[in-house]
């Protein structure tokens, strides 16, 4: 697998925002075009790329699904195929899942099955969401799958561990950003302002209160505000702040009531603070909900191959905006272990490049499995 490993190192070294994927998706480009190509056929959509594998007797086409943008992270591991792009790194594993792809991509291109492969290579995972405009995409709708599957890497798992759940994976999610505006001045005469620093603190404080006082404590919410900022010097009161945060719910029905009781208490901050607020929700991604039957399916055949163990895993509150081909596609993600001591979207990730092995000779088996009649 040295030449997966030498690919991951590539692609680990530009790292790029959600539809700025230029240099990836031409990499990528470069090296499915120097695969065989009488099974394979090539659209491009936006950034990303679609790759169909064509079967032998195809009567279903199985997807596969790999993310490909990084994150506006500063990259502190100290490899020496560090990010060559400033305040950008792969810092979510996607370099891996590429990796992952192009590896089975290989394998399928030279060893037919049955049935049509398609391999999904999507930006913007990390925002703002390229997964539910791909979907709706006319180049995907021409190959929909039937079924399709995807991976994420998991630190907290040792290589060679998969981690998988029938039903519920990854929560809801939202972004949130509240802006406020008030009346500036000096802070001499704060008598004479409306000062949008203490709006925002108080603000703060009450949105911690949906979750204590609104959700059913049998359910699961998260309100996390990430970033102040407001003000421009220490002595003028602030006439503007804004809030940056996010919003997490094992449940539809649970993000909508967070969003309205948020809008409640917004809407009595301009009263009591005679402001002006307004509420962006940003990227909205919907729940991982894993097919019962597929997932069980792949939990059974992955109990029988001797290298892998497999671990029945709880809910995680994780966005992924895999959740919306999931909503219209049967499928299933599933963690894969990677062993580092340092967590999703931390500046000193750095996964166990051996987990590229074990992904992509357990998914040749089971795409064979699922894609192969005889």
């Amino acid at each position: 697998m040295d030449y997966l490993i030498k690919i991951r190192r590539d692609l680990h070294q530009i790292p790029e925002l959600g539809f700025q994927e230029f240099k990836t998706q031409a990499y990528l480009l470069d090296y499915i075009r120097s695969l065989p190509q009488e099974r394979l056929s090539i659209k491009t959509w936006k950034t990303g790329i679609f790759v169909k594998v064509h079967g032998m007797n195809p009567s279903k086409i199985i997807g596969y699904r790999t993310d490909m943008d990084g994150l506006p992270i500063t990259e502190e591991t100290g490899l020496p195929f560090a990010s060559v792009h400033q305040e950008r790194m792969h810092a979510c594993g996607h370099d891996l899942h590429m990796s992952i792809a192009l590896g089975l991509l290989t394998h399928f291109s030279q060893n037919p099955i049955d049935d049509d492969l398609l391999f999904v290579f999507q930006p913007a995972e990390e925002g703002p969401g390229g997964a539910d405009p791909m979907l709706k995409s006319e180049e995907m709708r021409e190959w929909m799958p039937d079924m399709i599957i995807a991976l994420h890497i998991a630190p907290e798992y040792p290589v060679g561990t998969i981690a998988i759940k029938e039903g519920l994976l990854f929560a809801n999610t939202s972004e949130l950003f509240i802006d406020l505006k008030g009346k500036g001045g000096h802070a001499a005469y704060p008598h004479q302002t409306n000062d949008m620093v203490i709006a925002a603190c108080t603000l703060v404080n009450q949105l911690q209160t949906i979750i204590a006082r609104n959700i059913d404590p049998l359910d699961s919410a998260v309100i996390t505000v990430g970033k102040i900022s407001g003000g421009t010097v220490q002595n003028i009161i602030a006439e503007h702040a804004r809030l940056e945060g996010t919003i997490r719910t094992l449940s539809e029905e649970s993000m909508q009531k967070v969003k309205h009781r948020i809008e409640a208490l917004v809407k009595g901050i301009e009263i009591g603070f005679e402001c002006e607020a307004t509420i962006d929700y940003g990227s909205m991604y919907h729940q991982v909900y894993n097919n019962e039957e597929l997932t069980k399916e792949f939990m059974d055949f992955s109990r029988r191959l001797a290298d892998v163990q497999v671990i029945e895993c709880k809910e995680a509150m994780t966005g992924e905006d895999f959740g919306y081909m999931l909503k219209e596609i049967p499928g299933f993600m599933f963690w894969l272990g990677v062993h580092s001591p340092y967590g999703l979207h931390h500046a000193k990730l750095n996964p166990d490049e051996r987990a590229i092995e074990v992904a992509v000779n357990m998914l040749k088996k089971y795409l064979s499995f699922k894609g192969n009649r005889s």
